[in-house]
């Protein structure tokens, strides 16, 4: 993943925040590179069930070639981004428990 699990932990927290934290996370999630933000997009596919974690290049690809708004926009969109966020990595084996502590 070009995405760190420290990022991906920033944006499920911040998530959980929204009605606090939305422009702050919109800021956040602007400033990852196209490389970062295919990443986080594929995971939440992944936790949402859209891919399986078997598919992550597909996932990652797909994410790359159908990107025509801006991630955060995209993300805040869908409710409970942040759960499918979790969910995705859970199925990559990725546990992002210690970051998220870090950073509560």
């Amino acid at each position: 993943m070009e995405i760190s699990v420290r990022k991906v932990a920033q944006v499920i927290v911040m998530g959980r925040e929204l009605d606090r934290a939305e422009g702050e996370l919109r800021a956040f999630i602007d400033r990852l590179n196209e490389d970062e933000a295919a990443d986080l997009v594929a995971l939440f596919w992944i936790g949402r069930g859209s891919f399986d974690a078997e598919d992550w290049a597909e996932a990652v690809e797909t994410a790359r070639a159908e990107a025509t708004v801006p991630t955060a926009d995209y993300l805040l969109g869908s409710p409970h981004f942040s759960d499918h966020l979790e969910a995705g990595c859970d199925a990559m084996g990725i546990d992002i428990t210690d970051e998220e502590d870090g950073l509560m």
